[in-house]
C-alpha cells in the first residue's frame, strides 16, 4: 500500500511548465467476443510499462480508472509532440498494437469501441489531503500546501506572470 502524506498537497510544478493530458478508453460492445476485446484490454499495461522506463520519452505518468462505459487510463505527458512521436514510433509498442486492433476491428466489426482525448493544460490546480501521491501528483511529485498555494485560485494561478 502506498504511504499516505499527512497535511495538504499539490502537485509540483511541470519542469517545463507545461502539461499535456491524454485521455484513452474503451469499451466492450460484445462481451461474448473476447477475442476481439481481450487483446485491446491486455496491450496497454506494456506501452505503460515501455513509457515508465525511458525518461526522454516525454511520458510523465498515469492512472487508470474503471468508468459506466469501461477502463479510463489518464496520462500526463510533457508535450503533444511527444505522444505525436511515441504514438509514430514504428519501434515502440504502440504501432503494432494499433495495427492489431484494425486487424481485428475487420474481422468483429463493433465488438470492441476505443477513444481518445488530448487536451493541453495551460493551469491545473489539484489538491490532496491525507492521501498518497495521486493523478497528476503522482506523475510530478507532490508539495505541501503552504500559505502561497492555500486556496484553489492561488494554486491554479501559479506559474503564470500577472
Amino acid at each position: 500500500m502506498a504511504r499516505i502524506l499527512p497535511g495538504r498537497h499539490t502537485h509540483a510544478e511541470p519542469p517545463d511548465g507545461t502539461l499535456t493530458v491524454f485521455l484513452i478508453g474503451m469499451r466492450v460492445n460484445k462481451w461474448w467476443r473476447p477475442d476481439a476485446w481481450g487483446p485491446v484490454a491486455a496491450a496497454m499495461g506494456p506501452m505503460i510499462a515501455e513509457l515508465s522506463r525511458d525518461p526522454s520519452s516525454g511520458f510523465l505518468g498515469a492512472s487508470t480508472t474503471i468508468g459506466r462505459h469501461g477502463p479510463v487510463l489518464i496520462q500526463y505527458w510533457r508535450s503533444p509532440e511527444d505522444l505525436q512521436r511515441y504514438a509514430s514510433d514504428r519501434d515502440a509498442k504502440h504501432r503494432p498494437a494499433w495495427t492489431a486492433f484494425n486487424a481485428r476491428a475487420r474481422r468483429a466489426p463493433g465488438a470492441v469501441g476505443i477513444w481518445h482525448e488530448t487536451y493541453q493544460v495551460a493551469a491545473a490546480e489539484t489538491l490532496y489531503a491525507d492521501m498518497p501521491p495521486f493523478g497528476l501528483g503522482a506523475a510530478l511529485g507532490t508539495e505541501e500546501v503552504g500559505a502561497p498555494l492555500n486556496t484553489a485560485a492561488k494554486r491554479l494561478s501559479r506559474g503564470r506572470s500577472t
